[in-house]
């Protein structure tokens, strides 16, 4: 863990993406779920579907927001476009590493400028490395022939070198980010499933214990309580595996 987040709480640590096509749903999921989930992601999907409006939505009902737009463009437009991820007030955003060391560091840039001049709270900047979806054989499709754990390293060590707060990757690579980057970096990490669950289409996968012990700061944990029988005891369980890492945490330190 980044020692800027070694005091949250399991609750502010635990991140719920609300992967759903309509406005009316994820604010049911918000309502039903604001006590155990600290932090509510929102995607591509919802955010084509409802727009920023649902952002405020989310806040007036007193959770935090994930934008995970992944921008990736122009060094110009993507500053433009975090500028306006940080007046929506949001607590975290994404961009791609893979935009290149003067995308993000243009991005930060712009953040911090805004932030001043207009008194916002900064928000979390944070660069996603490899998508947890894909596998060797994807990377090498595309022409990237080293493993993931060194692609993952080099884009992790230009991220933090570029202005970036923190970082989006698999459970599998926390260890490998914290000796490439030190303790400092923020890390989100998906592909998180408790012992029991469903590993869906995740290829690279830890439980929550295993990754806040390895050094994660926040969690996305969506499938295992959305598509449980009662999703607030889904989300309790979950919490107390986090907790329990935590607690495993310090014990090592």
């Amino acid at each position: 863990m980044s020692a800027g987040t070694s005091t949250l709480s399991a609750r502010e640590r635990l991140v719920f993406p609300l992967d759903v096509a309509h406005r009316e749903t994820a604010l049911e999921l918000v309502d039903e779920l604001h006590q155990e989930v600290g932090v509510f992601k929102v995607g591509k999907q919802l955010f084509v579907q409802a727009g920023p409006e649902i952002v405020r939505a989310i806040q007036d009902r007193g959770g935090e927001v994930f934008l995970d737009l992944k921008f990736h463009d122009i060094p110009k437009t993507t500053a433009l476009a975090s500028v306006e991820a940080a007046r929506l007030g949001v607590k975290m955003f994404t961009l791609h590493a893979s935009g290149g060391g003067e995308m993000m560091q243009a991005a930060s840039e712009a953040v911090d400028a805004a932030c001043r001049a207009e008194g916002l709270s900064r928000p979390i900047l944070l660069a996603v490395t490899v998508l947890t979806s894909l596998s060797p054989e994807d990377l090498r499709s595309v022409g990237i022939n080293c493993s993931i754990e060194e692609h993952v390293g080099r884009l992790a060590r230009l991220a933090c070198h570029s202005g970036m707060d923190g970082l989006v990757a698999s459970p599998l690579e926390i260890e490998r980010i914290r000796e490439e980057c030190g303790p400092q970096p923020r890390l989100v990490t998906p592909g998180v499933r408790p012992l029991a669950a469903d590993w869906g289409d995740q290829k690279r996968v830890r439980t929550p214990e295993e990754a806040i012990f390895s050094g994660a700061d926040f969690l996305v944990v969506g499938r295992p309580i959305r598509d449980a029988e009662n999703p607030r005891h889904a989300a309790r369980a979950v919490l107390q595996e986090i907790e329990a890492g935590v607690q495993r945490r310090g014990q090592k330190a």
